[in-house]
């Protein structure tokens, strides 16, 4: 006799940001994210997905595309089907969320024993500070003191003063920045060199991902990592030799699958990883941090830039962030 049949269900839900968050792209006041629930009998699992803008995803498309996969999921499509039925993204991110939720609840194991991994602990997160002038960045950081690492976002021209000043108001903490493809036009290298006295770990994304090639012939003192020119395992071989880090986050990548797969092909061609993450709830943080059990850096910490999160979020305890309690995921 057939078990019972799964039913996928979706909706589209909205979070406020703490305060406004700056990058060079842009402002946001608020995220929406897709939220998958995949039901079989009394057993829920659920996913959430942000859809990411700058390459073309909404909410409103991420939620279409998994009411269009809904007859699939019911007839028993899989997480490993997923990677050739669904692209990359937001909405595949949620329903592979949701399907390694419902499968830890149905075997009674949390999700990193299903993937082989051992039982993770506490991790230390990044914590963002938004792109503004020096002196708004640096009372930033000095609001932020004690936090062991921040990630400061940077714009280009001014970017030298930003750093110095969230250097003075924070001069313990270890920094690592994120360029947001914004340093067009700029010297690549000697912009890296004259950072470099601010002990920065490293440096995302400085060029547009499809101007990176110039990135061969950089010599930075500081590791570039790659992150809009990172999506999945296709990239890999685009981002050797132009950087020595990459940044893997579910919603690009399409989910937790993906991510395992990807992180063990890049440390398989010597590249570092950092793990990070969209504007999210602590439901979409929770199988990225299963990932980034796998990498040396994290920067896991979109709920903590909202005004408010789930019940059963993920517990912080000063920098540090802990794995997800079952009530909430996994």
């Amino acid at each position: 006799m057939a078990g019972p049949e799964r039913r996928l269900t979706a909706r589209i839900e909205r979070f406020e940001t703490r305060r406004p968050f700056v990058i060079a792209r842009g402002v946001k006041t608020h995220v929406d994210v897709v939220v998958a629930t995949v039901e079989v009998g009394s057993l829920i699992g659920r996913g959430e997905g942000t859809p990411i803008d700058y390459r073309g995803d909404s909410a409103d498309a991420a939620l279409a595309a998994l009411e269009a996969i809904a007859p699939a999921v019911a007839q028993g499509l899989t997480r490993a089907d997923l990677l050739d039925r669904m692209p990359a993204g937001a909405a595949r991110n949620a329903l592979d969320s949701a399907l390694w939720d419902l499968e830890a609840k149905a075997s009674g194991q949390r999700v990193w024993a299903l993937a082989g991994l051992p039982t993770p602990r506490p991790m230390l997160t990044a914590f963002t500070i938004s792109l503004g002038d020096p002196a708004i960045m640096a009372a930033a950081a000095q609001a932020a003191r004690g936090r062991e690492l921040l990630k400061l976002k940077l714009g280009g021209d001014g970017d030298l003063d930003r750093v110095a000043a969230v250097r003075r108001a924070a001069p313990d903490a270890r920094l690592i920045a994120d360029a947001n493809e914004s340093w067009t036009g700029l010297d690549v290298e000697a912009v890296c060199h004259a950072l470099y006295p601010y002990r920065l770990e490293l440096i995302e994304q400085p060029l547009p991902a499809g101007a990176d090639a110039a990135l061969l012939d950089v010599r930075s003192p500081i590791p570039l990592a790659a992150d809009e020119s990172l999506q999945t395992r296709a990239d890999l071989g685009h981002v050797i030799g132009r950087y020595r880090f990459i940044n893997v986050k579910l919603d690009k990548c399409g989910g937790l699958t993906e991510a395992l797969a990807l992180i063990h092909a890049a440390r398989q061609r010597g590249l570092g990883v950092m793990v990070g993450c969209m504007l999210s709830s602590s439901l979409g943080i929770a199988p990225a941090f299963v990932a980034a059990q796998q990498a040396s850096h994290a920067d896991l910490d979109g709920p903590l830039l909202l005004s408010r999160d789930r019940d059963h979020g993920l517990h912080q305890s000063g920098s540090d962030l802990w794995p997800p309690p079952v009530e909430l995921w996994g």
